[in-house]
């Protein structure tokens, strides 16, 4: 397959992600010396040294500006940054969020509320961008899937997992976010829906398994699978679906969840129904 050639007109998937995350962190910088500039050097570094959060959020901004290890790749158009990083991105971002709302909460409680939009309009509005611009970082850094489902190339998105079926070895490789959960023969896989859910029969894209241009290879019509309604409980309970691998090979591996997820999206209940239908052509 011809791949397009990235150009500075055609980024990578993924380069307005690292983009949003340093301009974030630039204007936290910034900001944050900003305020710095109005102390003496030796105090300002004698109030760094013996603040535990002034170091954690120098750490913070040095991850979220230099972004060791960040690239943006086709394949994984939606984790441009390593596993490690995002992880230490959204626990940074946390308590940078939790640290903001409370100083603006007690500030607020302490002062009333005309004082504390006194303080908003002198600030220039930073009392509420801080917090903005700290869940922005934790929203981006949420779990997600290596790509969005097509289910013409094969490829399913399922909460954070991502699955990949290839019609020619007949495998199907999934993954964790960025981790690789493992390798499979898609004739051992099969998908259990959530106990207790409606049996109906539900309208699913319907893909041919086999290899291209082959005879054998037969797509099954549109709505022949029996799938469960993914509507929510009247407890509101999300429905979960789970991939299962059945494989008689593996003494003691036999009839093992390899991931269970919950449809929290149309998209999320789209993909399971296609994955579905998908297996049973195998």
């Amino acid at each position: 397959m011809a791949r397009t050639k990235e150009t500075r007109a055609n980024a990578a998937p993924g380069a307005g992600t690292i983009f949003t995350l340093r301009a974030i962190g630039l204007v936290l910088a910034a900001r944050w010396f900003f305020s710095m500039s109005e102390m003496k050097l030796t105090t300002a570094l004698t109030a760094m040294a013996s603040s535990p959060w002034a170091c954690i959020n120098l750490v913070f901004l040095f991850l979220l500006i230099f972004l060791p290890g960040a690239r943006a790749v086709a394949e994984r158009p939606f984790h441009p940054l390593p596993q490690w990083l995002r992880q230490a991105l959204r626990l940074f971002a946390f308590l940078g969020f939790l640290f903001a709302l409370w100083s603006v909460g007690a500030f607020v409680a302490s002062a009333g509320w005309r004082r504390a939009m006194q303080a908003v309009a002198a600030s220039n509005g930073w009392l509420v961008a801080a917090p903005v611009l700290y869940a922005i970082v934790l929203w981006i850094c949420r779990p997600l899937p290596l790509w969005r489902t097509n289910v013409a190339a094969r490829r399913f998105a399922i909460g954070r997992y991502a699955v990949s079926l290839d019609p020619l070895t007949r495998t199907v490789v999934v993954w964790a976010e960025r981790r690789k959960v493992g390798q499979y023969d898609a004739r051992e896989l099969s998908v259990r829906w959530a106990s207790g859910s409606n049996a109906r029969a539900t309208p699913a894209p319907a893909v041919a398994f086999g290899a291209p241009g082959k005879a054998g290879a037969s797509a099954a019509p549109i709505g022949a699978v029996a799938a469960p309604s993914l509507a929510r409980s009247a407890f509101g309970v999300r429905p979960k679906v789970e991939l299962l691998w059945d494989s008689p090979a593996a003494a003691g591996h036999n009839r093992q969840t390899v991931f269970r997820a919950a449809l929290t999206t149309e998209g999320d209940r789209v993909a399971a129904r296609a994955l579905d239908t998908t297996l049973r052509q195998v």
